[in-house]
């Protein structure tokens, strides 16, 4: 059986755990409050031009840790099928894939954009007249666009595109421009 001054110590030592157990865990809920503060405060803005309407948009699409409504439509609407003029939803992950390309690069310049969001009939139309387009493009889905960025040379966007892992990457050098969707990984062209 314990005696006196061996109970009081243990008892001590658990009050000491006790207390730095306290101690640990309000530092961690501090670690993690702090990383929510950082990432909340992080905005995230891009610039577009469409090369086929003339349509140009700076707008930043993620503040205060939330994707911002208005913003979206804005984008929505700029990388809509200029063809048929439907509007479709772009996926917000598909965004922040290339606000991290334009950040990786440095570049200050607008996305030029050859084909955001198109409508099934304009996929069916262009599958008809190309090998080049899918008949389930992501396009359809929003989770795909098609760019080219001024200053930057199309197979350094195309290398460092690859480097994100993001998803689909294809490279279009005739025609000057990348293929950059959230689909799976995966790489195409030369």
């Amino acid at each position: 059986m314990p005696n006196k001054s061996q109970s009081s110590h243990q008892q001590s030592r658990r009050d000491f755990l006790r207390h730095m157990g306290s101690i640990t865990a309000g530092l961690a809920v501090s670690s993690s409050a702090l990383g929510a503060i950082q990432t909340a405060s992080f905005d995230k803005t891009l610039m577009f031009q469409n090369l086929h309407t003339g349509e140009a948009l700076k707008t930043t699409f993620y503040a205060a840790g939330d994707y911002v409504t208005e913003s979206l439509d804005n984008i929505n609407y700029l990388l809509r099928d200029h063809r048929s003029n439907q509007v479709g939803n772009m996926d917000p992950q598909l965004l922040t894939l290339l606000h991290d390309l334009k950040n990786m690069l440095g570049s200050a310049d607008p996305f030029h954009v050859i084909s955001g969001y198109r409508s099934p009939e304009t996929n069916a139309m262009l599958n008809q007249r190309s090998n080049n387009v899918a008949k389930k493009s992501l396009h359809m889905q929003g989770k795909a666009i098609d760019i080219r960025l001024p200053g930057i040379d199309t197979k350094h966007l195309h290398q460092a595109a690859l480097a994100l892992q993001g998803g689909g990457v294809g490279l279009y050098t005739r025609s000057d421009f990348i293929h950059l969707d959230v689909g799976r990984v995966r790489q195409w062209g030369k």
